[in-house]
């Protein structure tokens, strides 16, 4: 079963985080950085880095710190998401900021980032693959702020395409999955696994992010964060962006805060006009075009794992 299967692999790569993350001088900074990581977390990022090492028959035990980086840099993200967002809860916790203030937040995450890099750093591999992996985790770091930007920006906008949104979220989630599937590639210099691993991570990553925005409405306490958030934030997600079309109007949306009543009556309308059961079939189609990708791999179980992993990113509930 896919969840074991992950579980196993989580607790390989939470023995190498507290080898690599802990907690020093001045002690509240280095407890503010080390808070969501903590609390938890699935660990599906460097989880599918070993999965991916799997695949192409490779020591996963090499590039171990590659896959601990994608962590650290994913939690980074997620310090100054919350920020930006003013949400509250995290993984089932308090947000840093919430705890620790929005200075002490802002230099965790600011940490986080430098940290990921010194950590990849200890890979055992050659150095022209190293510096290799350290370029791209750099672009990809890019490309998340980029994606971060437009987020803000759409919801500034009335109107924002399902393509643009599909950018986004590229730019916001994909780039980070695609290369933890795609790092062990680059590491161990196989280039002829590179590209398609990456573009499995592409496809993966945005079935999870649509089945994410799925879940912040119909998953509630199952979520560990605020449920609605997206709605009350005024966030373009492709539900909206559908239900809009079809000129369907949400109460709650963009109001900052609204009453779980007026949320409820929000999702069923959104449920009613189509618009979950629209995004619920986009999240197969990229499920679908990441498994396309895997057909360059040796039909071997590692394989067989990122299938199941990407099956997995669509049919979660939580």
């Amino acid at each position: 079963m896919i969840v074991e299967e992950i579980k196993k692999r989580a607790e390989i790569v939470n023995d190498e985080i507290k080898k690599f993350l802990p907690v020093k001088e001045p002690e509240k900074l280095y407890k503010a950085a080390r808070h969501l990581i903590n609390a938890g977390g699935k660990r599906l990022r460097p989880v599918l880095s070993l999965i991916a090492c799997e695949a192409i028959e490779r020591d996963y035990r090499k590039i171990l710190p590659a896959a601990v980086a994608i962590e650290v840099v994913h939690n980074f993200t997620l310090i100054h998401d919350d920020i930006m967002d003013e949400d509250e809860l995290r993984r089932g916790v308090k947000t840093v900021h919430t705890i620790y203030g929005v200075p002490t937040a802002i230099l965790a995450g600011d940490t986080l980032f430098a940290e990921a890099f010194k950590i990849m750093s200890y890979c055992e591999v050659e150095s022209e693959n190293l510096v290799n992996g350290m370029r791209k985790l750099a672009e990809v770091c890019v490309e998340i702020c980029e994606g971060q930007q437009m987020d803000i920006e759409f919801e500034e906008r009335e109107f924002v395409s399902e393509e643009e949104y599909l950018e986004m979220v590229r730019k916001k989630t994909s780039v980070l999955i695609a290369l933890s599937s795609s790092i062990p590639a680059i590491l161990f210099g196989e280039k002829k696994y590179e590209k398609a691993l990456w573009n499995y991570g592409i496809n993966a990553g945005i079935a999870f992010q649509i089945k994410d925005d799925i879940l912040d409405l119909l998953g509630k306490e199952k979520i560990g964060k605020d449920w609605g958030s997206d709605l009350v934030e005024g966030k373009k997600t492709l539900i909206v962006i559908k239900a809009f079309e079809e000129g369907v109007e949400l109460e709650s949306f963009g109001k900052g805060k609204a009453e779980i009543e007026v949320i409820e009556r929000d999702v069923k309308k959104l449920i009613e006009c189509g618009a979950i059961e629209y995004a619920e079939n986009k999240a197969l189609e990229y499920l679908n075009k990441a498994r396309e990708e895997l057909k360059v791999l040796k039909n071997n179980e590692g394989r067989k794992l990122l299938e199941a992993l990407a099956e997995f990113f669509v049919k979660r509930d939580y």
